[in-house]
């Protein structure tokens, strides 16, 4: 039995990871930097814009603009009120399960506070939510994870991380947690990022249909009251 839940947030609770991919390629695009959904997949899926931009002025040679990043944003978050909805089923799981849970993102606060809102999932994660901006190192390090069962004052072995990204398996197999990979968001469609060194989850599954199968005790046998 888990004492905690760590949901990562974009393509775990929120199909954004699609959107902020055709974002990001367009916006680099304008910046001769040219990069494709499978190169976002593998490098920057789970992880904070600082390193992102570390890679493509190392990468590419480019040292992208002050005000790219808050540029980006901007139109990012208009893509995300026209077309951003939360994952299919992720809400119900959330209301059936039968031990705490949390959510730990590399994403801003400001981000996660306008998606949560969006997908409205704001109200099932008030008060249990924990960005990289709380940590000096963000995925794949463990320190965001590790953070978050402090918080709430859970063994880490004890732990069960919710994730999608490769950088997000490693940050949680790395803090000693068991990680379940969900492979259900659209940015995934299509690809195979599988390798002979990439981390190996205890669990992959791709619909919310099949969460409680494997442990049918993370279920309570009442949903949690909430709008539905």
């Amino acid at each position: 039995m888990f004492d905690l839940v760590i949901f990562d947030c974009d393509g775990v609770l929120i199909d954004s990871e699609v959107i902020s991919a055709r974002m990001l390629i367009a916006a680099l695009a304008g910046h001769g930097v040219e990069i494709d959904t499978e190169y976002v997949a593998r490098n920057f899926l789970g992880r904070s814009y600082p390193v992102v931009f570390s890679q493509i002025r190392e990468e590419f040679g480019v040292t992208l603009p002050e005000r790219f990043e808050e540029e980006y944003r901007q139109r990012l978050i208009a893509a995300f009120r026209a077309e951003l909805v939360p994952i299919p089923g992720v809400r119900d799981v959330i209301l059936r399960l039968a031990v705490p849970y949390a959510l730990a993102t590399s994403s801003s606060p400001p981000r996660l506070a306008e998606s949560l809102a969006i997908t409205g999932l704001d109200d099932l994660f008030a008060g249990r939510t924990t960005t990289a901006s709380e940590v000096t190192r963000g995925k794949p390090a463990p320190d965001l994870f590790l953070h978050v069962a402090e918080k709430f004052q859970a063994v880490p072995a004890r732990c069960l991380v919710i994730e999608d990204s490769l950088a997000g398996v490693q940050a949680g197999l790395a803090a000693g947690m068991t990680v379940w990979r969900f492979t259900g968001g659209s940015h995934l469609a299509g690809l195979d990022l599988a390798s002979s060194d990439a981390p190996a989850p205890q669990r992959q599954f791709a619909s919310y249909s099949d969460f409680f199968h494997s442990d049918a005790q993370l279920m309570k046998k009442e949903p949690r009251h909430g709008k539905g």
